[in-house]
């Protein structure tokens, strides 16, 4: 799965909007009815028809309860200080983040050291992936249980993990065939 793909499955979350427009007509998706607008009053639509009317400049996007400064600085510590990986607030935090950042920057408050927590969250948790990969391929293990990963987190990883598995299969395959090649032969000048 490539990240627009992921980033496709974080925009059907349901976001809140504050309209700037009325209107009687409810849409009706296949996801589920959204309407009547109401200029003013919050209503929940999919991050994708938010981040549309966004763009039109027709609602104003109320960002998640997660997407203030202060929790994400929480998390970032609580990530730094734990050995394994811990539940996000978002398990598209990272997509999330970065579409109403482009999109409504100016409906978030302090969106730059948001955007700079939600940045260095990733480089911490990826940081951690890597060195769990790299632990794990070393260990020479065979299965492995990550909790608490998001599908961009794992993506990141999803082409080198299979190559890099293959690889040492393959070298103790010719270690193991080398081995007893090696034990054949001494069995054999010993007699």
């Amino acid at each position: 799965m490539d990240p627009s793909e992921i980033e496709f499955l974080a925009e059907r979350q349901n976001i809140s909007i504050i309209p700037k427009f009325t209107s009687n007509n409810i849409l009706h998706l296949i996801s589920g009815d959204i309407g009547p607008f109401r200029a003013g009053l919050p209503v929940v639509v999919p991050l994708w028809v938010a981040v549309n009317l966004r763009q039109r400049q027709k609602c104003r996007i109320v960002p998640p309860d997660w997407m203030n400064i202060e929790r994400l600085l929480e998390k970032k510590e609580e990530e730094k200080s734990s050995r394994l990986f811990t539940k996000m607030p978002d398990e598209h935090y990272m997509e999330v983040a970065h579409m109403l950042l482009s999109v409504a920057g100016d409906d978030i408050e302090r969106p730059d050291e948001i955007r700079t927590a939600v940045k260095d969250l990733w480089d911490i948790r990826v940081s951690k992936l890597r060195s769990s990969v790299d632990t794990f391929i070393k260990s020479h293990g065979r299965t492995a249980r990550v909790d608490h990963l998001t599908q961009l987190e794992i993506n990141s990883v999803r082409p080198l993990l299979p190559d890099a598995l293959n690889i040492v299969h393959d070298l103790q395959t010719e270690d193991a065939e080398d081995q007893t090649f090696y034990e054949s032969s001494t069995f054999i000048s010993q007699q």
